[in-house]
């Protein structure tokens, strides 16, 4: 057991002002693997004065120094990679190989992008007779999910920083400890007192008191969409900026003219890495009807092939999903996906044969599915895989763009095919022949999938109010 009890603030580890105590599930054995404690309106409050004292030294710091913090911080980071990752795969389930790899590794990434987005940044532009600059924007509330804590973590933190913000994270409490490492690193690296703050708690409690907040100039939140709508709801009343990060339930588009053989493992990888658990992967595979008995041929050999085993083992199989209400949702879409007529090719509902113990699902591909099944519209997190059959290019664009999400997309062709169709498709992102996300360009989506963009020059602008001096060259 491992506790993490107090919460960073000002500074220094203190404890809750009336918390509760919270035990994190390890996934993998359905036993505690953890302790944190539950924060208060209290404790936001001690960390938001906190904050808006440090903001008055932060704010006006030279981008020479933040660029010097976040170097340190990258130096720090890179120290405690195994701790970090070994935190990741205990409370979350995700493969130790693929926590020290994907999870821990997109930290790096963002650290580097956000320097190189900091350096490189115009803070200052004439327009006509007046100047027109970026500052920072005050105070930022950072409310982060359990799926890629780290990368969710990392990716607001540091452009936050880049920018001059003082900011309270409130992290998953299903995946708490790699941020408490975290706020570790930040201290070692000689973050000042207050500018990064971290409170423990839940949604119903830290996060709803920091979205009301009068004293936050900023939200930024990745999770749900369910949970997105509360947090804007919960901030309209003081009218502070929310910046949003949603669900997603991404289409892989295979033209006709693609490599079935490339598109069709590049999709289910994409799925099957996380135990399904990404907002971006691409659940809804899209292929010409006069082919999908050639993708399910590849499909159903890769789904079967792919074995669940523990986290904390080395190796290429996938891990447990992250609790039991997970657990329970993804096996109820499961169900849903027979009984509405989808064909089952492999997989399906329960545990893999073998095992009575974790929140382990048995990696599931479905074909035949219409998008107006439960298992085609509904974000399942879970590794589970539709093939959905389409007549033409137009009904492929169609059934693509038929969801309340935009997020990504992927899409496999040729050149013409992906001229054609990658600007019709309605998402933030359109990941082309296996492309992979890159910390450099922005992230965020369309419609229901949130508004806003993270990573490198869009996420350090995020983090920035515009002023206009008005006629200071006339």
């Amino acid at each position: 057991m491992r506790d993490y009890l107090k919460h960073y603030i000002d500074g220094a580890w203190v404890d809750s002002d009336g918390g509760t105590l919270h035990e994190v599930i390890n996934p993998a054995t359905e036993q505690p693997c953890s302790r944190i404690t539950l924060g208060t309106e209290a404790d936001v409050d001690t960390a938001v004065v906190a904050a808006r004292r440090a903001f008055e030294r932060f704010g006006p710091s030279s981008v020479d120094d933040r660029i010097a913090l976040l170097e340190a911080i990258k130096v720090e980071y890179k120290a405690r990679a195994g701790e970090l990752a070994e935190a990741i795969a205990l409370e979350m389930g995700c493969p130790i190989s693929v926590a020290r790899t994907a999870q821990v590794g997109s930290g790096i990434g963002h650290l580097a992008a956000a320097i190189k987005a900091l350096r490189d940044f115009t803070f200052e532009e004439t327009i006509n007779t007046s100047i027109v600059v970026h500052e920072p924007i005050g105070v930022v509330a950072l409310i982060t999910p359990w799926n890629w804590p780290l990368n969710q973590i990392v990716a607001k933190v540091a452009p936050a920083l880049a920018a001059g913000n003082t900011m309270i994270l409130k992290p998953s409490e299903e995946a708490p400890a790699c941020a408490a490492i975290f706020a570790e690193i930040l201290d070692a690296a000689g973050v000042p007192p207050g500018v990064f703050n971290l409170v423990n708690g839940d949604g119903a409690g830290v996060g709803a008191a920091l979205s009301a907040h009068p004293g936050i100039d900023m939200v930024s939140f990745t999770g749900s969409t369910r949970a997105g709508i509360m947090v804007a709801k919960s901030a309209a009343d003081t009218v502070k900026r929310v910046h949003q990060e949603l669900g997603g339930k991404a289409p892989s588009v295979v033209l006709d003219s693609a490599d079935m053989a490339k598109a069709v493992p590049g999709t289910l990888m994409a799925v099957l890495l996380n135990s399904g658990q990404s907002c971006i992967a691409p659940t809804r595979l899209l292929v010409p009807a006069a082919r999908q008995d050639e993708a399910v041929e590849i499909a159903r050999a890769m789904v079967e092939a792919t074995k669940t085993g523990d986290p904390m083992t080395e190796g290429r199989h996938i891990g447990p999903l992250v609790n039991q209400a997970q657990f329970d949702k993804v096996q109820a879409l499961i169900e849903a996906g027979i009984a509405e007529g989808a064909t089952l090719e492999a997989g399906g509902p329960g545990r893999p044969e073998g095992v009575d113990t974790g929140y382990y699902v048995r990696p599931t591909l479905f074909s035949n599915v219409t998008n107006d099944m439960s298992i085609a519209r509904e974000e399942i997190f879970g590794p589970v895989v539709t093939i959905i059959p389409y007549d033409s290019e137009e009904d492929a664009i169609r059934i693509a763009n038929d969801t309340a999400y935009g997020l990504s997309a992927v899409l496999f062709g040729d050149k013409d095919g992906i001229s054609r169709v990658a600007p019709r498709l309605r998402a933030g992102m359109v990941y082309v022949n296996g492309g992979q996300p890159d910390p450099s360009v922005p992230f965020g989506g369309y419609k229901q999938s949130g508004n806003g963009r993270e990573y490198g020059k869009f996420g350090l602008a995020e983090f920035m109010e515009v002023k206009s001096v008005v006629g200071m060259l006339a």
